[in-house]
């Protein structure tokens, strides 16, 4: 990828937008919103698309694309808020049997202790089930309300899609999991930009559309930039793989997509916050996005070390 899509990244990116748009379109979102669950169907058919074969070599049955390209589809899966543990599935492609097919469903720990989708999935990976070398039983020191060994504790999700569960789990997030997860951040915030640009235009107050007051065209504008810079960076990212250049990508996508949101629920005003909108929902996934994988900080930690170790230079 070099900033400027080749004709077989823009096929992909079309085709997944397509298949999304007739398969989980804002009818399916808002049903899915009622009746919260997996779509098993959905879920094979995403596995027959590629989805979660992308980056599988071809020799072992999967696409054979590589990393830029996997950022692009999960890019579309963000912008029409797809559930369930997509990144999870898509990592054990090839090792998990069924994974790649998208016949099993694979949920994980993140480096952070939260697990996503625990009870609709087929297989869980990355849950301690005991204490490590060195390691007392029972939680940690100062979290006497954490799980224990081998325990996962429910928690209220503030996204209506997103179930959550908080477990014991050692190790850090796999880079790869924190750059799909800013993509699909980006997407999100994506899909935020063109939700408050289609309302400035369609929404009308003292005979024109608010899209003609400054302030709502200042708010537009901020929202378009902040995509586009978590665009480059993440783009970046996926053809460097460094992990400064992909924990930048990460908190460009957060902020995008976090605070995007927000600005997209001013442009609709009062009606953004209602539960018949889509914006809230938006902004709901995005926040539980942000803590997942080792959350900002981790991102921040490691650039701060980064600008820490060439200072001398």
């Amino acid at each position: 990828m070099r900033f400027q899509l080749s004709d077989d990244q823009r096929a992909l990116r079309t085709g997944m937008r397509e298949l999304l748009a007739r398969r989980f379109g804002r009818e399916a979102l808002r049903a899915a919103v009622g009746r919260p669950g997996l779509d098993r169907a959905l879920w094979r058919e995403l596995g027959a698309a590629g989805f979660f074969a992308l980056r599988l070599p071809e020799a072992e049955g999967g696409v054979g694309l590589g990393l830029p390209e996997a950022v692009l589809v999960f890019e579309e899966a963000g912008r029409v808020l797809l559930p369930g543990p997509l990144i999870a599935t898509h990592l054990a492609a090839g090792t998990v049997p069924g994974a790649a097919e998208g016949e099993t469903v694979v949920a994980a720990a993140d480096g952070g202790g939260l697990l996503e989708w625990r009870d609709a999935a087929d297989v869980v990976l990355g849950e301690t089930e005991g204490p490590g070398p060195g390691e007392a039983e029972g939680p940690d020191p100062g979290e006497a309300e954490g799980p224990g060994p081998g325990e996962a504790v429910a928690l209220r999700s503030v996204d209506p899609l997103t179930p959550l569960h908080r477990v014991r789990a050692r190790g850090a997030p796999d880079p790869v999991a924190v750059l799909l997860t800013a993509a699909e951040q980006l997407g999100t915030a994506t899909r935020a930009c063109e939700l408050a640009v289609e309302h400035a235009r369609t929404r009308e107050q003292f005979g024109r559309p608010i899209g003609a007051f400054q302030a709502v065209q200042h708010l537009c504008a901020d929202l378009l930039a902040r995509v586009e810079t978590a665009r480059a960076a993440l783009y970046a990212a996926a053809v460097t793989s460094a992990p400064a250049d992909i924990a930048a990508a990460r908190l460009l996508a957060d902020e995008a997509a976090v605070r995007g949101a927000r600005d997209c629920l001013q442009v609709h005003g009062g009606m953004g916050f209602t539960w018949e909108a889509d914006v809230h929902l938006l902004l709901k996934r995005a926040w539980v996005r942000a803590r997942r994988a080792g959350g900002g900080a981790d991102a921040e930690e490691l650039l701060a070390r980064e600008l820490l170790s060439g200072a001398g230079r």
